[in-house]
C-alpha cells in the first residue's frame, strides 16, 4: 500500500499528494515545457495527426474568462422562470453535456434531474403533470442531432401539450453549438438558446454553458466555479507546485486509475473524471482504464495495475472514515471549480505521456451507426442459451446465472483483463443491480467496471473499442413494462434502447471479446436472482 504522503503539490487553491512514484513523468513534462505550451494552446504537442483536431479544442484551458458572460443573463432567466412557478430543472443530455451538472447538482444538493437514458420508465418517471407544470428542460447537445437528447426533447414536448401547457416552447433552453439544428430549432420556435464555445469538446465543457446553464438555473453559484477555477489556473505555468502535473503523470503511470469520493464535500466526481479519461485516452489500443468505486476502500480499488485515487473538498487530503484500509495511493482536494480545470489538464498530460490524441474519440460512432442500421432493419433474432427464473442467459455455455457470472470471472482470470458491466436498465428505478459492480470486484484480481446504458456509450465504450482489447464483458437488458412513444419517429424508446444495447454487442462481438447476456423478463425478480446468484459463487 502507498503512502500518500510522499509527494505533495499545492497551488491555487488545490492539492495533490500521492505516494506513487511520478517523479519521471513529472520531470520529463516539466523539463519539456508542456504546461505552458498547453497554456498556450499549442496543438501541435500531440503530434501531427492529432493537431487538426487540437486546434479547434483547447478552449477549455482558459473558458473561465469566456463564460462569464452566462452569469447575468442565466440570473435573469432564473428570475423569470421563479416568477411563473418553475423551479426544477430536466437536463437532457448525455455524456459531456450532462456529467458535469450532475456533479455539481449532487455536490450542492440542488436536484437537477439529469436524463442520459433511453429507458422509458425513467423518462415517464419525469412526464407526471405536477412535476411538469414546474419544470423547465435544458436540452444539451453539441452538434444538436444526439438522437438520445432529440427523443427527451420530443417525450418532453408532447408532454408539456399533454397536460395543455402551450406555451411549451419557453420551457425549453436549448444548449448547442452555433450552426447546429438545435439552435435553428430554437430560434423557430422561441426556446431559449445558449451557444456554447465551439473550441470546446464536449468532455471538457465543465466549465461552459454545457456545465454551467443547468446548474445555474437550478441554483448554483457559478461565479464561485469560475473563480475557483481561475485561481487554480494561475499554477498551470509553474515551475514548482504544479498539482495538474503530478495528476497527469499519476494518470499515466498504471494500466487502471480506482477513484473514490473521500466523503468530504464533493459528490459522484468520478463519474465526471471517468468520462474524461476514459475517451480521451482509450484508443490507439492504449489508455488508462478509469474505475469509479462506491466509496474509500471498495472492493477492487487496489492492486499492482491500478493507481487508487480519491477526491474532495476539505485540505486534509484523508478520506473521511479515517480508515488506514482507507488510505489512498492519491489524493486530491479543492474546490469543484478547480477539480475541474485540475483534471482536465491532467487528462491532456496524460494523453501527452502515453502518446495519444487526448481530443478525438474514433470510436464512439461504430455504435451509433449499429444502432441506427438495426432501428431500421430490426433487432437481429438472437435466441437464449438458457432460462434460468426470470433471466434469460446469452452468450455463455452456462445454464445458470451464477454459472454464467462464474463464466465472466473465468475470461477475466488473465494478465491485463478487465470486467465491464453495462446495464440497459433505468438507472434510478433499478439501482440495486449497480451492487453487481462490487460483487464481482471481490470475487477477481481484474479491475470491474460499470455503465448504465446508453451513458457509458459517451464514456467509456471509447475505451472498451479503441482502448486495450482485454475487455470482459457483461451486459444487462429487460423487458419493460410501458413503453412510451417518441413522435414523429416509427421507433418507441423501449425499440431505441433496445437497438443501443443490440448495437454495442454486435461492435463487441466483432472484436471478439467475450460477451455474456442477462436479459431480466421481469426486473426487479432478475435483480434479485443476479445478486444472490453472485453469493453463490463466494
Amino acid at each position: 500500500m502507498s503512502e500518500p504522503m510522499g509527494k505533495m503539490e499545492a497551488a491555487g487553491g488545490l492539492a495533490v499528494t500521492t505516494g506513487v512514484d511520478v517523479n519521471a513523468g513529472v520531470d520529463r513534462l516539466k523539463a519539456e515545457g508542456i504546461p505552458a505550451k498547453v497554456a498556450a494552446k499549442d496543438a501541435t504537442l500531440w503530434g501531427p495527426e492529432a493537431e487538426e483536431e487540437a486546434s479547434i479544442r483547447l478552449g477549455w484551458v482558459d473558458t473561465f474568462v469566456k463564460s462569464r458572460e452566462l452569469v447575468a443573463p442565466l440570473a435573469k432567466l432564473r428570475a423569470d422562470l421563479a416568477e411563473q412557478g418553475i423551479d426544477h430543472v430536466a437536463l437532457c443530455g448525455m455524456g459531456g453535456s450532462s456529467l458535469a451538472p450532475e456533479v455539481i447538482s449532487r455536490t450542492l444538493d440542488l436536484g437537477i434531474s439529469v436524463l442520459d437514458s433511453t429507458d422509458p420508465g425513467q423518462i415517464l418517471a419525469e412526464l407526471g403533470e405536477a412535476s411538469l407544470r414546474r419544470t423547465v428542460v435544458v436540452v444539451s447537445s453539441k452538434s444538436g442531432s444526439t438522437v438520445e437528447t432529440d427523443s427527451q426533447r420530443r417525450g418532453f414536448e408532447a408532454a408539456f401539450k399533454g397536460v395543455g401547457i402551450d406555451d411549451f416552447a419557453k420551457r425549453f433552453v436549448f444548449v448547442t453549438d452555433p450552426g447546429s439544428e438545435l439552435e435553428k430549432l430554437a430560434n423557430a420556435q422561441g426556446s431559449h438558446l445558449f451557444l456554447a464555445d465551439a473550441t470546446v469538446g464536449g468532455r471538457y465543457s465543465a466549465l461552459t454553458a454545457f456545465g454551467l446553464v443547468p446548474s445555474a438555473l437550478a441554483g448554483a453559484d457559478i461565479t464561485e466555479l469560475l473563480d475557483q477555477a481561475e485561481e487554480f489556473a494561475t499554477s498551470i505555468t509553474s515551475e514548482d507546485d504544479n498539482p495538474a502535473v503530478v495528476l497527469g503523470a499519476v494518470i499515466a503511470a498504471k494500466p487502471t486509475i480506482t477513484i473514490a469520493d473521500d466523503g468530504t464535500g464533493i459528490v459522484g466526481l468520478g463519474d465526471w473524471a471517468e468520462q474524461l479519461i476514459a475517451e480521451s485516452l482509450g484508443k490507439d489500443g492504449k489508455g488508462t482504464l478509469p474505475v469509479v468505486l462506491e466509496g474509500p476502500a471498495a472492493p477492487g480499488a487496489r492492486g499492482a495495475d491500478r493507481v487508487y485515487a480519491t477526491v474532495g473538498g476539505s485540505s486534509t487530503g484523508l478520506p473521511a472514515s479515517g480508515s488506514a484500509l482507507a488510505m489512498p495511493d492519491v489524493v486530491v482536494n479543492g474546490p469543484l471549480g478547480a477539480q475541474f480545470l485540475a483534471w482536465e489538464l491532467a487528462t491532456a498530460y496524460a494523453g501527452y505521456l502515453i502518446g495519444i490524441d487526448p481530443f478525438n474519440q474514433p470510436n464512439v460512432t461504430e455504435s451509433k451507426e449499429n444502432t441506427k442500421r438495426i432501428l431500421a432493419d430490426g433487432l437481429p433474432d438472437e435466441r437464449p442459451h438458457a432460462v434460468d427464473g426470470a433471466v434469460e442467459i446469452y452468450g455463455s455455455h452456462a445454464d445458470t446465472v451464477a454459472g454464467a457470472l462464474g463464466e465472466v470471472l473465468l475470461n477475466a482470470d488473465s494478465d491485463g483483463a478487465y470486467i465491464a458491466v453495462m446495464a440497459y436498465l433505468d438507472r434510478i428505478g433499478d439501482a440495486d443491480v449497480a451492487a453487481l459492480r462490487a460483487g464481482l470486484a471481490e470475487r477477481t484480481g481484474a479491475p470491474v467496471t460499470w455503465g448504465w446504458g446508453p451513458r457509458f456509450l459517451h464514456s467509456t465504450g471509447q475505451f472498451h473499442k479503441g482502448g486495450r482489447q482485454t475487455g470482459v464483458f457483461l451486459q444487462i437488458t429487460g423487458e419493460v413494462g410501458e413503453d412510451l412513444l417518441i413522435p414523429d419517429r416509427e421507433f418507441t424508446f423501449a425499440g431505441l434502447q433496445a437497438a443501443q444495447a443490440a448495437g454495442d454487442r454486435q461492435a463487441l462481438q466483432s472484436r471478439e471479446r467475450p460477451l455474456v447476456r442477462l436479459h431480466l423478463t421481469d426486473r426487479k425478480r432478475g435483480i434479485n436472482q443476479l445478486v444472490h446468484a453472485l453469493r453463490e459463487l463466494s
